[in-house]
């Protein structure tokens, strides 16, 4: 595949400290290499039939790049594969994106409740993909520009959550600071504060605005996140209690939820927030 005249590469590089992907990228690698081989096709002519550099090809062949959906599907055409190449997206998929994403992803995937209060930034569920990119390319060391997109998309993916049924309930709290800073520029900064507004209307989703002027509260000391299961089990985590780590022991979360609670007492209302936000939205 060409982009703007220039071959454009066929995937993510694979994170050698991830046991998983990297076995299942290079079973991938190995079955592509096998069939080429056994059509007697070059790796140069395989390339070019497929629309990507051979450099590339013997990356994927050899494990070192997660192939994207595309050129899977234009090897199994051009390998006569009969759908049999296509079919290992179902498991490179899995993989695509970084693991620590991945459990997180796994876990508010498996919640029927989500709690969050933020403070200096927005949750990532709630980011629109410009802000995210936004948010990466001011991070330092500076990501490359491939893994960048790969860590934007990754968030974008967490966010298919809204899309499940029967929906989890979302509860957030986020901090004034947080969306009146002009992340990405004007133009971003108020499509982000559209999203916000769009999201705050969904019913299972509860927003509100941490405003500038309250007293002081439990968030001070850092990012709350308690999640609860379908089987009564829960998970909680606060960068100002128990080190920072996710915890599973009723009584900590019962600590974390009472802090929740008092968060999101002292906010805005529901009602109020979206209020503040069209009223940002209006300064913008």
């Amino acid at each position: 595949m060409t982009v703007d005249g220039e071959v454009a590469e066929p995937g993510w590089e694979v994170d050698p400290d991830d046991d998983w992907g990297v076995a299942v990228i290079a079973t991938v690698g190995r079955q592509l290499k096998l069939r080429r081989e056994a059509v007697g096709m070059r790796a140069a002519e395989f390339g070019e039939a497929v629309g990507y550099g051979e450099d590339m090809v013997y990356k994927v062949e050899g494990g070192k790049r997660i192939p994207r959906q595309d050129y899977l599907n234009r090897a199994d055409e051009v390998l006569g594969a009969g759908g049999l190449i296509s079919a290992t997206w179902e498991d490179v998929k899995r993989v695509r994106y970084p693991k620590k994403v991945r459990e997180l992803a796994k876990l508010e995937g498996q919640a029927v409740e989500i709690g969050v209060y933020v403070g200096l930034s927005l949750h990532g569920l709630l980011q629109t993909p410009e802000h995210a990119r936004a948010i990466f390319d001011a991070g330092q060391p500076a990501y490359s520009p491939e893994e960048m997109e790969r860590l934007v998309a990754a968030r974008m993916a967490r966010k298919s959550i809204f899309e499940r049924t029967p929906a989890p309930a979302l509860s957030f709290v986020q901090e004034e600071a947080a969306l009146r800073r002009p992340v990405g520029g004007t133009m971003v900064w108020r499509q982000q504060l559209e999203h916000l507004l769009e999201v705050s209307q969904l019913r299972n989703v509860t927003l509100q605005v941490m405003p500038m002027n309250s007293e002081a509260h439990p968030g001070l000391s850092g990012k709350i996140e308690v999640l609860k299961f379908p089987d009564g089990s829960a998970v909680g985590r606060s960068d100002g209690a128990y080190n920072g780590r996710p915890t599973t022991d009723p009584k900590e979360l019962r600590i974390l939820e009472l802090r929740y609670g008092t968060i999101r007492a002292q906010a805005l209302t529901p009602r109020e927030s979206r209020a503040f936000i069209e009223q940002l939205l209006g300064e913008a």
